[in-house]
């Protein structure tokens, strides 16, 4: 998104927003032409929890953060928005909704990727007959062509993480969105597909390849949305957005929404983006985020490695012809270990862990398992970190030592694993 104008001899300088809507906080800088921030603004993203193990967003509340993160960072910027050239959108990952194509109302709240309301189908499919037929077929498909796209699915299990069993979720539970996908008026999104829809007032309904890759639904191989998952989980076709570019020009911001029409120039998924902008562009290059959750990405270049253990193929982005391609790791709780530990009051700022794990030398016994996206019947909730906490008397210190300790355990896995799996050299990035 180049500048066009000149800062200098009075022509009205020219700026770029990058705005992040994460789990936790929905961010907004403005940069000049030589990428220096001018002006921020953020405000925390408010989870709904309606029922245990539920995790919602509020459509119609992130939408208003979102305007009002890129109005309070222009006005902090002191400038008028008739000075930004583009906007750029980075957003989570597999948190999705869907809505009436006629209308655009949606049929539910966002569903959170950490949302674990689909627990019982995953369980089922992952013990299911079927799915080991399929494991056998594509074992043996693999074993013939030598293709690595058929090695993936001989490994395929599902998670509460992914999109695809919570969508099934949807369409076996919302009778709304069934009936409108039965009329083709039922439209699916990602967090970036909603944004842009909303901003250009429904002219413009697309995701771009980092995102639709996330959702566990979108074919990195062939770079479709998967029909073969689709019928074993009937889920309609119909429902997928176009998928375009990770730099590409969505089209622009109704003008009544920011006194202006901002050209929409690149929407990309948050991770991917967190790879691009640490500038690991080189084959084995690789990054580690650690916020709400922990990822592990390695840059694989042109080529798509399917692992046969706890990593998965992903698109960082594509750009032109080129696309890059990523294996990543996950680590599903870190700044909400950190959360739940403060909210029970083990401390009361994060910086005081660093000290209070330094006093001792070991953790004395304490064995901290970060277990919050595994949903457990009733009968096991005496044996959650809140009874033990409440029930026992446990050094504070000794809790913070186990818990911070378990942070490089968990990146030592995922690194291991990567080893284990490519001949990749990993390249940490210092940037």
């Amino acid at each position: 998104m180049p500048c066009e104008q000149q800062e200098s001899g009075g022509a009205a300088a020219r700026y770029v927003l990058g705005v992040d809507v994460g789990s936790t906080v929905v961010k907004c800088h403005v940069y000049d032409r030589v990428a220096a921030v001018r002006g921020s603004s953020s405000r925390k993203v408010k989870s709904l929890y309606p029922r245990p193990g539920w995790v919602e967003l509020d459509p119609e509340l992130l939408w208003s953060q979102f305007v009002g993160v890129i109005k309070e960072a222009v006005q902090a910027a002191g400038l008028h928005m008739r000075q930004v050239a583009g906007l750029g959108i980075s957003t989570q990952r597999a948190t999705f909704i869907t809505w009436h194509k006629r209308t655009g109302k949606p049929f539910h709240n966002f569903i959170s990727w950490q949302d674990l309301r689909s627990a019982e189908l995953v369980n089922s499919w992952n013990k299911s007959l079927l799915l080991k037929v399929i494991h056998v077929i594509f074992t043996v498909l693999h074993f013939l062509t030598g293709n690595d796209r058929y090695l993936a699915p001989s490994f395929l299990t599902f998670s509460t993480h992914q999109t695809s069993m919570k969508l099934s979720w949807v369409f076996k539970n919302i009778h709304e969105a069934e009936e409108a996908a039965k009329k083709n008026n039922c439209c699916f999104g990602t967090v970036d597909t909603w944004l842009v829809y909303r901003l250009t007032k429904g002219s413009v309904y697309a995701t771009d390849y980092s995102n639709a890759s996330a959702t566990g639904v979108f074919e990195p191989f062939t770079k479709c949305w998967n029909p073969t998952l689709c019928n074993l989980l009937s889920i309609p076709m119909s429902i997928y957005p176009p998928v375009k570019d990770t730099s590409f020009n969505f089209g622009s911001s109704d003008s009544e929404i920011f006194g202006v029409s901002i050209p929409i120039m690149a929407v990309v998924a948050d991770q991917q983006s967190a790879m691009f902008g640490e500038c690991c562009f080189q084959p084995g290059d690789v990054k580690l985020t650690m916020g709400t959750g922990g990822f592990w990405n390695v840059n694989t270049g042109e080529h798509l490695f399917a692992s046969r253990r706890e990593l998965y193929p992903l698109i960082g982005w594509k750009i032109g012809k080129e696309v890059v391609y990523l294996t990543e790791g996950c680590m599903s709780d870190i700044g909400t270990a950190i959360k739940w530990a403060q909210d029970i009051n083990l401390f009361t700022n994060v910086d005081e862990t660093a000290k209070m794990a330094r006093s001792i030398v070991d953790s004395q016994g304490v064995c901290f398992v970060p277990g919050f996206q595994v949903f457990l019947p009733l009968h096991f909730l005496t044996l959650s970190p809140e009874g033990i906490t409440a029930t026992f008397f446990i050094n504070t210190d000794s809790v913070s030592f186990s818990l911070i300790l378990i942070f490089p355990v968990q990146i030592q896995k995922l690194c291991l694993e990567n080893r284990m799996d490519f001949s990749l050299t990993v390249t940490p990035s210092n940037r």
